[in-house]
């Protein structure tokens, strides 16, 4: 068992440092991107054409991977309004497992919303008007961050369960 759990604690450091990286990367270039578009627009007079259409393809992912990079840390926001009125440690333990249960639900559908929008571009066969990239590419990371954010909701679901269990 110890070692199904190592397995998938390497397959997530993995993961997230390849996600870091594309992150990183894609950060990057919409900022420089921006600024190219803007310098260029606005003091040379230059129209450049498509890089709207590829600054909005790195910028969903950026979002999406960011997004699930957050739920992989636990640094996603979240209104905790139980702590600041409560010094109970087993009613923070309750309401963190009914939050981290809801979040599981709403993952859930948003797997199958995503996953619909995903098969939905894949048939249309839409494709950027400049450079003609399927749009299935950046309705992929709305897919892909939102069964990693499954994932991570689920992980935190057996964690919360576990310790709960633990106290009682």
């Amino acid at each position: 068992m110890r070692s199904i759990v190592d397995l998938f604690a390497s397959l997530d450091s993995a993961l997230a440092a390849c996600m870091k990286v594309a992150v990183v990367v894609m950060g990057i270039f919409v900022s420089f991107a921006m600024v190219t578009g803007i310098v260029s627009r606005a003091f040379l007079g230059i129209q450049v054409f498509g890089l709207e259409e590829l600054v909005l393809m790195a910028a969903m992912w950026l979002y999406m991977l960011g997004a699930a990079l957050a739920s992989r840390e636990k640094s996603h926001l979240s209104a905790d309004f139980i702590e600041a009125f409560s010094s109970n440690e087993t009613l923070h333990d309750v309401m963190r497992l009914i939050a981290t249960a809801i979040s599981v639900v709403m993952a859930a559908f948003f797997v199958t919303w995503s996953y619909s929008l995903f098969a939905w571009g894949i048939e249309m066969e839409q494709v950027t008007p400049v450079f003609s990239i399927p749009q299935y590419i950046s309705q992929g990371s709305l897919f892909v961050a939102s069964i990693l954010l499954l994932l991570y909701a689920i992980r935190d679901l057996i964690h919360d369960v576990g310790k709960l269990s633990l106290k009682g």
